[in-house]
Formats: C-alpha cells, structure tokens, sequence
C-alpha cells in the first residue's frame, strides 16, 4: 500500500501561498518517498502483455468472512428448518431460479447475472479460504506459524502488473473504501510483484460528509485551480531546482509523475463522488456499499482495471461478537443487494456493462446446518460466486448443490477456476505467464484453473 499524507511544515510557511517553494517540494507531494518509490517500481516491474484488453475492468465486491449461500444465491426453500434457517426464497426474473427472500434487486436482474452455486476448496479456515479466493491458490493455515505470510500475489496485483491504466497517474488497483475489517482479510497484495502492484487503498468512506481520499489531498489548503497552472508550477520547480541541487536530484521522472497524479484534474475528478446526482447516489444506497459501489463506477468509467469493493464482516456464527444469521443477514444483505443491482444498471446504462465483470464473493460458505446459537459456521465444501457481465451469457446458473446446500452435486468450481475465469475476461492467459517468486523461480500466474465455460461459449 502507498500513501502520502499532505503534511506540511508550518515553520516554513512565508510565500504568499502560506509556505516557501523549499517546503513545497518537500512535502509529500512531491518530496514524499512512498508515491515516487511506489511510481518508480512500477516502472521497473510493469509488463504489457498484448494480448490484455486495454478496455476491460473488474469490481470485486470482496464479502470477507463468508456470506451464508442459503440466505443470498443458493437458497433451500424445501430443506428442513435447522438447514433453511430464518428466511424464505423469492423469484428472480429467470424461471426456477430462485434467491434469498432479502435480495429482491438482484432477483429483479438475475437475466444480468450469472451464478455459481458449486465452488468449493474444502476448507473452513478463514486464512486458508483467503488466499485461496483471492488468489486462487491455498494459503496458511489460522495456526500456522506463517499464517499472515502471502504466499502468490491476489488478481488485482497480476492485473496492476500487467496492464496500465487508461487515464495517466490513476492507479490501475484501487481498493474502496480500505482493506481492513473481516477475518484473516489479508492477502489483497503483491507479494513477490512488488509494491508497485499493490492496491491503492482509499481509506475513506464515500457515504461518509468527511469523506475525503487523503492521499490525494494537497497540503496546506493550495488550491488546485492553482496548481492546475503548470506553468506556474513548473516556475516552482525550476527555481528550487537552482536553488538546491540535492532537491534537483530528488526531483526525478517519477516524483514527476506523482505530482502528474496529484494535480491532473482526471484523477481527482474520479474520486469525487460529489460530482454524482443525488438521484443516481440515492439509487445505489445512502450507505457504505452503495457508494463504494458507485465510485467503483467512476473509477472503472476513468480506466481502472480492477477495483475491490471490501464489504464487511459476514463471518455470523451466532456467539459474540459474531452477529446471529438473522442479525447479520438484515444488516448486510439489502444493502449489498441493492449495491450490486445498481452498478450493474448504471453500468449497463452508460455502455459499460460489455467492458465490465462484476464479481460478488467471499472465502466460503456457512454451515447448512444452524448452529445452537442461531448461526452459521464456516462451510467451503460448495458456495457460490456471482458473475455479471454484458460480454458473456448471464441469465444462468452453474452448477447444483445438494437438496440441504451440503455438498456439490455437479461441475464443481474450485478458487483457481474462478481466478482464471476473472483472468480470461480481461484476455490474461494466465497459465502462460509466468513471475519470479521471491526464491527466483518462475510460478505461473495460475497453474490448474480454467476459465468456466459456460459463460462465454
């Protein structure tokens, strides 16, 4: 993760802008090390691949703790009530498909979705579960003396690393509105890429009136109508530059192109979600996943290739701290569902919904079986994954779990099969290419998976 943080050195502020160019150049904006050194590994690390569609983005809404299939995308209206649990099923507009009684949005859409109900890695541990989903491959265990290590980079860090963002100095991993919350929520990075395909995290959240991305913020109150004037600025830079020539050396292409970042218009303009009616933020949800969601929208619609949507916690055993499925499930549910109804939608209605996969998962599944404190445990022997795109087949579901949501009954999915099928979407052959992990050997990208079917053929 890279920020900056805009502080500034108020014992140096005497220009007419409230600080000297000396302490302009030496804050974060320029002089800070994190976003050049971020800029400059990049640089050295990037690898176009021509194959890559320039023009593909991915939002992944990232259900870390592991959302009950029975009460959204699988559930068993006709299971016995220990397994059904505390909801009934409603019907979507595809005939015999049915979703859980508290998503009525996407029930509403499901000819825009694809589900499915059959994957699987066998685990119940939150670490293993993941690295798995995120990654495609099997992480650390819970107990293990490793269990924070990252083990392969997650897909959005393979995606930062192989192709470039549309809009010059907009990150092409962004991660809204952070990365924390949820259980063993820890392998989004990079690991053996490099920090510079790590996720450019927003650490705010856009429903919040504070709402404000820090790491873009310029320090001091500078305007940035004024720092717009580039000839005004490049004034700055040329006369510190005489001025001291350790700066000068310090002043190399990529603090260059942080500066680019932080004053170019494009980039500050896809943060802002003020820019939004309040009738398009009304439709996505007065909430933290609504408006998540909906600057996922404005990023993917400025070129970014891979946004992560991190909506938290949905680990609902019952026992405290851990909310009771009920509780849980009308917490979390609605907003989530009308979170991803919406994008889809707006996507959908400014022609991006083709150039666009939405992704709707977590580590696992829960138990099919309530517990004795009315909630659910950890379950990764089937679950489901959501697919959304206006370039491949929805209106369907793969795979059928069995009558109690236990176990897979046909086309079991595993986590590599999912990575892939994110991988072909944005023309990735991941099981082509290959990085040097961090003892030098060469690991591909995906060594098993296959991208489903289904979907696009």
């Amino acid at each position: 993760m890279w920020t900056i943080t805009g502080e500034t050195d108020q014992k140096l502020r005497n220009d007419c802008d409230g600080r000297t160019r000396r302490s302009f150049l030496q804050t974060g904006v320029l002089g800070g090390l994190s976003l050049p050194h971020f800029l400059q590994m990049r640089a050295q690390g990037a690898t176009e691949v021509g194959s890559v569609r320039s023009n593909r983005s991915v939002v992944l809404f990232w259900l870390s703790g592991g959302p009950g299939h029975m009460e959204t995308y699988d559930p068993k209206p006709n299971a016995p009530s220990g397994f059904r649990g505390p909801f009934g099923a409603i019907s979507t507009n595809q005939p015999g498909v049915h979703f859980g009684e508290l998503m009525p949005e996407q029930a509403r859409i499901m000819d825009k979705l694809a589900v499915v109900r059959t994957v699987n890695h066998g685990s119940g541990d939150h670490t293993k579960g993941n690295h798995w989903m995120l990654t495609g491959f099997e992480g650390p265990a819970f107990n293990a003396a490793d269990n924070t290590v990252q083990r392969r980079p997650a897909m959005g860090s393979v995606v930062a690393r192989l192709r470039r963002n549309r809009t010059e100095g907009l990150p092409p991993y962004i991660a809204v509105p952070n990365l924390r919350g949820g259980t063993d929520n820890l392998f989004h990075y990079a690991t053996y890429l490099g920090g510079g395909s790590n996720p450019f995290i927003v650490e705010s959240d856009p429903n919040d009136s504070k709402y404000r991305v820090r790491n873009l913020t310029l320090p001091g109150g500078l305007s940035l109508g004024r720092l717009s004037e580039r000839r005004r600025i490049l004034g700055l830079v040329d006369e510190a530059r005489r001025q001291n020539e350790f700066l000068a050396d310090n002043l190399n292409v990529y603090q260059q192109k942080a500066f680019d970042m932080l004053t170019g218009r494009s980039v500050v303009e896809a943060f802002d979600i003020s820019r939004e009616s309040p009738t398009t933020r009304d439709r996505y949800g007065r909430h933290t996943f609504g408006q998540s969601a909906l600057l996922a929208r404005r990023l993917v619609e400025a070129g970014t290739p891979f946004v992560t949507v991190n909506c938290v916690p949905w680990d609902h055993h019952g026992t405290a701290p851990q909310m009771k499925t009920e509780e849980g499930a009308n917490k979390l549910i609605p907003p989530m569902d009308r979170a991803v109804a919406a994008l889809i939608e707006d996507l959908e209605a400014r022609g991006l919904f083709d150039s666009t996969l939405v992704v709707v998962m977590g580590e696992f599944g829960r138990t099919p079986r309530m517990n004795k404190d009315a909630g659910r445990d950890h379950w990764g022997n089937t679950f489901s994954v959501t697919f959304a795109s206006g370039a491949w087949n929805m209106g369907q579901v793969i795979g059928r779990s069995s009558p109690r949501g236990e176990y897979v009954m046909d086309r079991p999915i595993s986590p590599q099969d999912v990575a892939a099928t994110v991988y072909h979407f944005l023309g990735i052959e991941s099981r082509s290419i290959t990085f040097e992990d961090k003892s030098g050997r060469p690991s591909y990208v995906i060594e098993k998976g296959e991208p489903i079917q289904e979907l696009f053929t």
